[in-house]
Formats: C-alpha cells, sequence, structure tokens
C-alpha cells in the first residue's frame, strides 16, 4: 500500500466557555484535520491540535508542515510507522502536532487495512476507560459551579487548573473540596506556574485538601528542579511539559522527575512514539497517564487506544476530556468511542471507527 495524497482541513469549535490555564486562555479550538489517501482506495483521518507555548506550532504551520512534508511521504507505506517517523523527522524538525495528524491517520489506514479497531490492532484486550474532567482557571464561584455540575454528570475525578495565583490557587481547591465532598479525586496542574519555592509551600497544603497528585508546578525545562520538588512534595508529580519525546522521557527517569508521566500525542508526535514513551517509563518504573491538548474525539480516540494497548502502566483515570467543553458535542466527526459520565468505550469499528468527514 502507497499513499497517493494528503489532505489538510482547518477546524474550529467553540467553547461553552473561555478556557483559562497559567499561561493562556481561549474560547475556541482550532486545529486541523488530516485525511491520508491510498493506492488501494482505504483513507485515514489524523488530528493536529497545536498550541503555540507547547509545541511551538500554529493553525497555519500545521498546514505549512505537512504540506513540507507531504512530497517525501507520497509513495511511502501507510503501515510502517517507524519508516513514517522516520521520513518526517528527516524533513523537519519539531512539528509535533503535524506529525501526530499524519501517525494517527496511518494507524487509522492499518486499522482498515487489517479490519481491526486500533486499540486491537496493538494488542489492548481493555475497551473501558474512565476519564477526568478539567476545571479552567475562574472566580472561586464559577470554579465551584463548573465542578459540581461535572460530579452531577458522573465524574469522579476533577483535575483544577492552578499556576496564577498560588493563595488564589488554595482558595479554590478548598471550597472545590467542601463543595464536591471526600469522595471525589481531585488533582492540581500549575502548567509550569510556579517557581519551587512557591511549589513547594503549595504542595504542602495538598494533604489537607485531599489533593492527588500535582502536574507540572515549574517550568518544562526544570528536570532539575522537578526532580528537588520530588523530594519535598507530600505527592506525586506528574511530568507533562518537561516530556515531548521519548528521548526526554529517557532524561527525566534519569534525573527521577516525578512518579508519573502524561504522554500527549500532540507533544510527541503520534502513537508510535507515544508508546515509546510509555516503554521507557515502564522501565525505569514510572506509570503514564494519556492527556490531550484541544482534540476532537478524532485526535483523542487514538490517545484512548495507546491507553487501552498499554493499560498495565497507565494510571487508571485519563485526561481525555477535551472536546466535552465544547458547544457542539462531538466536535466535528461522528462515531467513534462512546460516552457515558466519565467513561470511555472504544469503538470495535475497524480503525479509530469514525464516518469520513468531508474535506
Amino acid at each position: 500500500m502507497k499513499i497517493t495524497d494528503i489532505i489538510t482541513k482547518k477546524t474550529k469549535f467553540k467553547r461553552r466557555k473561555v478556557f483559562r490555564i497559567a499561561f493562556s486562555e481561549s474560547m475556541y479550538s482550532e486545529g486541523v484535520y488530516v485525511k491520508i489517501v491510498t493506492d488501494e482506495g482505504i483513507y485515514g483521518m489524523g488530528e493536529a491540535s497545536p498550541a503555540a507555548f507547547v509545541t511551538g506550532e500554529t493553525i497555519d504551520g500545521v498546514i505549512a508542515a505537512v504540506e513540507f512534508m507531504k512530497p517525501a511521504l507520497i509513495g511511502a507505506d501507510p503501515e510502517d510507522p517507524e519508516t513514517i517517523h522516520k521520513i518526517m523527522d528527516s524533513k523537519l524538525a519539531g512539528n509535533t502536532s503535524a506529525k501526530a495528524a499524519i501517525d494517527i491517520a496511518c494507524y487509522d489506514i492499518m486499522g482498515k487495512a487489517k479490519g481491526l479497531p486500533v486499540h486491537r490492532l496493538l494488542g489492548a484486550t481493555q475497551t473501558v476507560l474512565t476519564t477526568d474532567m478539567t476545571i479552567g482557571i475562574d472566580t472561586t464561584e464559577k470554579m465551584v459551579e463548573d465542578a459540581l455540575e461535572r460530579v452531577s454528570q458522573g465524574f469522579h475525578c476533577l483535575k483544577i487548573k492552578a499556576g496564577i495565583n498560588p493563595e488564589e490557587d488554595l482558595e479554590h481547591l478548598a471550597a472545590i473540596r467542601q463543595a464536591v465532598g471526600p469522595d471525589i479525586d481531585i488533582r492540581v496542574d500549575a502548567n509550569q506556574g510556579y517557581d519551587i519555592e512557591t511549589a513547594a509551600e503549595v504542595l504542602k497544603k495538598f494533604p489537607e485538601l485531599g489533593i492527588s497528585e500535582a502536574e507540572q508546578p515549574l517550568v518544562s525545562w526544570d528536570l532539575d528542579g522537578m526532580a528537588e520538588l520530588k523530594k519535598l512534595s507530600p505527592v506525586p508529580l506528574l511530568i507533562d511539559e518537561g516530556v515531548h519525546s521519548p528521548v526526554h522521557a529517557r532524561w527525566a527517569c534519569e534525573k527521577d522527575s516525578g512518579e508519573a508521566i502524561n504522554i500527549k500525542l500532540m507533544k510527541c508526535g503520534g502513537i508510535w512514539p507515544a508508546l515509546q514513551i510509555n516503554e521507557i517509563a515502564k522501565a525505569n518504573g514510572k506509570t503514564c497517564i494519556v492527556g490531550c491538548m484541544s482534540e476532537t474525539k478524532l485526535g483523542l480516540a487514538a490517545g484512548a487506544a495507546v491507553v487501552a494497548a498499554c493499560y498495565d502502566n497507565m494510571e487508571p483515570v485519563v485526561d481525555l476530556d477535551s472536546f466535552m467543553s465544547f458547544v457542539e458535542g462531538e466536535g466535528g466527526v461522528t462515531g467513534g468511542f462512546t460516552v457515558d459520565g466519565d467513561k470511555i468505550t472504544l469503538s470495535e469499528k475497524p480503525g479509530f471507527g469514525f464516518d469520513d468527514y468531508e474535506f
């Protein structure tokens, strides 16, 4: 089988409300859908969800990157992900969400060619996953309101965004804990917002608030600082922006910069490198979680397949909730996995199980 064409399409979906984190805020989720066509009539669909402050990409940059790599990919075998990545990396450094979209589309093709859902193709037996729900930074009153709404919808784990103002962060967390009660799992994601001294002081308060985990409190490049903070923290640390690739995962493990790694396909370039990151983490006694940027169900289905395939080394609750904050529900695609409360059930249709999207 050979790739004969690669087509891109911009996407834009409105959120239910402005989503604010430590270094950005947005009312819309913008991305790029990618369709790969083959000489056997089988096509695959993928998605890029870039973030300039994380992946260094823009929407137009993703399209330019795909177009730049396209001539080298025409004629390549989409069922050979290692070679696909070698081609992409030989032509362009970085641009991980653009590469992820191509990678995901190739795995969609592989599944369809073999008549298998991608998670089965990867050897998974697990088909039902549990996801958390993210609460963006807002006033205490609105964050409590959001938390209660999500709990009423069946979510048992909340990820609370923080990192702008440590005093307000603690106020938000105390109010949310009081509102939702002791049985809801609460995690905190500071998105690189603290320095090590501030983080150490804030984390001291977490046990009394029942916080189970702290994600990326320090800037992405400070793996040494994360390692030092890990010695001081009363709760486990999750590395997110600090790990973009298998190489970064190896460095983070060598420095012991946290208990777990948040794998995001948009950061690492897709399923192929995500599987490598998990293997490195597992070999070093670290667990993983698969998270998301602002993907629709199309991109999230690929992340869910990785979780299912690597379930023995995954935390019990994933972070695949982005599309649930869109006004338009499914966000541009139909099919794929189904959702009931905080449960995600993967599709048993070949590939990722989505209906064709008009490009």
